[in-house]
């Protein structure tokens, strides 16, 4: 028999969120087989087999938060399962918690398990009292903090409780079963005190009745632990930073030109498209160099002022935005970036990019033009200080001189930037510079 836990996280991740089982009690699995899925605040883990065996008990349900080493479920022997469900009464004892101080005695066996006089040969009434207490005993100290909780909040007591694991550990499970067992006529008679409380409800806000009393149909989601770290994140980030927003726009004619006479050549040689991702991402390095604030971070008192340029960009995923991380991106060329990228982009939406993957980012870009957002302002991805958002490409008449204009695809480009460490001037200079070497690749090439 072996413990399902919930393995190591990666650095700063105590705990995740148990996102479904693939597999139920029960079931038979091999070493390796994938049993369920983790969700923590940055990516999705499974949960593989250590060895073969069958599923014996499940602990934690779906939706469960766990810690890393928590166990959630148990493996055992296909013997080991028949045993346990209904073999010798030395075998249910110990699967039930009974130590040596019960001496291995029937009566013990049926204390520890709350049997009934033909367990042990004794009449119901002499083997209750001991059945209460051990179980009393036992308990509370084999249930888990959610099914403690659920059993204070419905007034149940742990030691009336049966567990359906052979270990005698108390699940939510179990605390919801024995509530539901439990008829009204059959529970004994308790004092008004002692009713089980009904969960308190927060009061609506005053002046508007909840959405159940408006007579319109409303459904209840519980937010993901992801969409809940973003959330928190995001508002973080408007909280602790002097966030600031700077605009320019780019005429695109030239990087359009470029893609239009080279892309059929560029995907033959090196079997990725050339798409817009690489020159802004090489546009942005030259102008992280040329303004090193915009690549820096603010630690307590001091400034970190980094040396290397790992570009986050940001992915539109199922389960929610992420931002995996391009490393030592200056050292990349062209099509290494687009490859790059490429794979960042497909593991995010399948939803398997690793906790490095997802580490560290000096500086983000995010491309809203990809859904048709004409203008936006990014929000920080704090610790970082700054964050390019690209929008889309429109054609729209420019004055070419005092005489001549002309329809020219332009984009918008927005600069959110933290005003605590990098200045207007400062900010409004970088994304000139990133206007600059867009419309002039040539430039492009050489600085970026």
């Amino acid at each position: 028999m072996s413990e399902i836990k919930v393995p190591d996280l990666g650095e700063s991740i105590s705990e995740g969120t148990i996102y479904k089982w693939l597999v139920k009690e029960g079931d038979t699995v091999g070493q390796g087989d994938v049993l369920a899925e983790l969700e923590t605040d940055k990516v999705n883990l499974e949960i593989s087999a250590e060895e073969d065996g069958v599923i014996s008990s499940i602990l934690r349900q779906a939706g469960e938060n766990v810690a890393v080493g928590e166990a959630i479920g148990i493996i055992g022997s296909a013997d080991g399962a028949a045993v346990a469900g209904g073999g010798k009464p030395e075998a249910a004892s110990a699967a039930t918690g009974s130590s040596a101080s019960d001496g291995g005695k029937p009566e013990a066996a049926s204390a520890a398990t709350g049997g009934s006089a033909s367990d042990g040969g004794k009449p119901e009434a002499a083997s209750a009292p001991a059945a209460s207490e051990g179980a009393a005993a036992g308990s509370a100290a084999l249930a888990s903090p959610g099914a403690r909780k659920l059993a204070r909040e419905r007034g149940i007591d742990l030691g009336e409780v049966s567990a359906r694991d052979p270990i005698g550990r108390i699940g939510q499970a179990d605390v919801n079963g024995h509530g539901a067992a439990v008829p009204e006529a059959a529970a004994p008679a308790a004092p008004a005190a002692a009713a089980r409380p009904e969960p308190v409800k927060p009061p609506a806000p005053a002046g508007k009745a909840p959405h159940a009393e408006d007579g319109k149909a409303t459904e209840r989601k519980r937010m993901s632990r992801r969409r809940l770290t973003i959330a928190s994140r995001l508002v973080e980030a408007q909280q602790t930073a002097a966030m600031l927003t700077t605009f320019n726009e780019v005429d695109m004619t030239a990087i359009l030109d470029i893609r239009k006479r080279r892309k059929d050549a560029f995907k033959e040689k090196h079997e990725v498209g050339l798409g817009f991702m690489s020159f802004f991402t090489k546009a942005v390095i030259g102008a992280l160099k040329a303004y090193p604030l915009l690549n820096a971070e603010i630690d307590g008192e001091d400034l970190l002022l980094k040396k290397y340029y790992d570009i986050g960009i940001a992915v539109a995923a199922k389960e929610g935005l992420v931002v995996p991380v391009v490393r030592d991106a200056d050292r990349l060329s062209f099509p290494e970036i687009e490859r790059k990228i490429g794979e960042l982009a497909s593991k995010a939406r399948a939803n398997t990019l690793s906790l490095p993957e997802l580490q560290g980012g000096t500086f983000t870009i995010t491309n809203g033009g990809v859904f048709g957002s004409l203008l936006s302002t990014p929000i920080l991805n704090t610790p970082q200080v700054g964050i390019l958002g690209m929008h889309k490409i429109q054609l729209r008449p420019i004055a070419l001189d005092e005489e001549r204009t002309a329809n020219r695809p332009m984009m918008y480009v927005a600069l959110s930037y933290d005003h605590r460490i990098v200045d207007g001037s400062e900010a409004v200079g970088f994304l000139v510079k990133v206007k600059e070497l867009l419309e002039d690749p040539e430039a492009l090439l050489l600085e970026g």
